[in-house]
């Protein structure tokens, strides 16, 4: 009886380490000479193109079945359209990512033309938190934000829903600025072409690791005034420039204010479709925390000069379920300023 219990054991446990195995090798049979999309929802050479493209080099070594990923910039409606077109018409088994809107969650719940359900999509981790600024060059006079209550100045946004019209328009309703909105750019790089030839004069929101490696003089030496940041606390980069939830006027406004710089945490981070398969998830999710510590990979972000700070796609989920849950009022105050 003991001998027949032992090889049934021993047969059970063949057939549960056969399944693991198979499944495992169905993911890197799947993944097997596929060449994966990386959708940016901006133009080139912002933030979220940057770290898109980083990922999109570095975590084909780690997925299996070392297929490659190409990435596609989609720009449109503060990067509302690559995330419609993951939504509706990609492939929903693991082909397909985004280096999307950090403010997606909270535009999805208030957008009444073209909701996205931020519930069935994925993550599958972040590299870095991001700070959004709004800068502007010596020229135009702009010293702090006191000078920006006192007087109109003209910022450059892209999209409805991008953080480039959120933060000025709250800064507007809350602040008491007066900046004057300029929309229909693809995203912060030629944002800040159009501030350079004097079409703008602020770039409404650019993130800290972008400007680090595209104008790192503007931080290092002092050549861009940053009026502020879209943070719950000051970075230590910047600690003489105030956040957004400081700049409120009232307890209401400093209320919306910190809902609109929470969305920071999200970051540059890469998601993926609703409805991938949860072994193929898993895989993705575990490719991309081996990335982020890859010495090969931390080498060229330290020779980009690139920031990280890496979370989980599991911490990224948690932080839109807590904004999808968020108070109404909240919300539709949030809404208002991103239509």
């Amino acid at each position: 009886m003991r001998r027949a219990t032992a090889i049934g054991l021993v047969v059970a446990l063949a057939a549960l380490a056969s399944s693991t195995a198979t499944r495992a090798q169905s993911v890197a049979d799947f993944y097997r000479g596929k060449t994966l999309r990386l959708l940016i929802g901006y133009g080139p050479g912002g933030g979220y193109d940057l770290y898109g493209r980083l990922v999109a080099e570095f975590l084909p070594k780690f997925l299996p079945g070392n297929p490659s990923i190409i990435p596609q910039n989609m720009p449109g409606g503060g990067s509302f359209v690559a995330a419609k077109y993951m939504s509706d018409a990609a492939p929903k088994d693991g082909t397909v990512f985004g280096s999307l809107a950090q403010t997606l969650a909270m535009d999805s719940v208030v957008n009444n033309t073209a909701k996205i359900d931020m519930s069935k999509f994925s993550y599958i981790g972040r590299a870095v938190t991001n700070i959004d600024t709004g800068v502007a060059l010596p020229k135009s006079g702009i010293k702090s934000f006191e000078d920006v209550r006192r007087k109109t100045y003209s910022v450059g946004a892209s999209g409805g829903g991008s953080t480039t019209v959120l933060f000025p328009t709250a800064l507007n309703t809350y602040a008491g600025a007066k900046f004057k909105l300029v929309r229909g750019y693809a995203g912060s790089t030629e944002i800040q072409l159009a501030m350079e030839r004097g079409e703008v004069d602020i770039v409404g929101a650019y993130g800290l690791p972008g400007i680090l490696i595209s104008q790192p003089g503007w931080i290092e030496r002092g050549e861009a005034t940053i009026i502020y940041q879209a943070a719950l606390k000051r970075h230590r980069l910047l600690p003489d420039v105030p956040t957004l939830p400081e700049l409120g006027l009232t307890d209401e406004g400093r209320e919306v204010l910190r809902a609109a710089a929470s969305t920071g945490e999200i970051g540059r981070s890469i998601i993926t479709t609703p409805g991938v398969p949860p072994e193929r998830l898993a895989a993705l999710r575990d490719a991309f925390a081996a990335m982020l510590k890859d010495p090969e990979f931390l080498a060229v972000c330290r020779a980009r000069n690139l920031m990280l700070d890496g979370g989980t796609g599991e911490e990224m989920d948690a932080i839109v379920r807590e904004t999808l849950k968020m108070p109404h009022a909240i919300l539709a105050k949030v809404g208002e300023m991103m239509d």
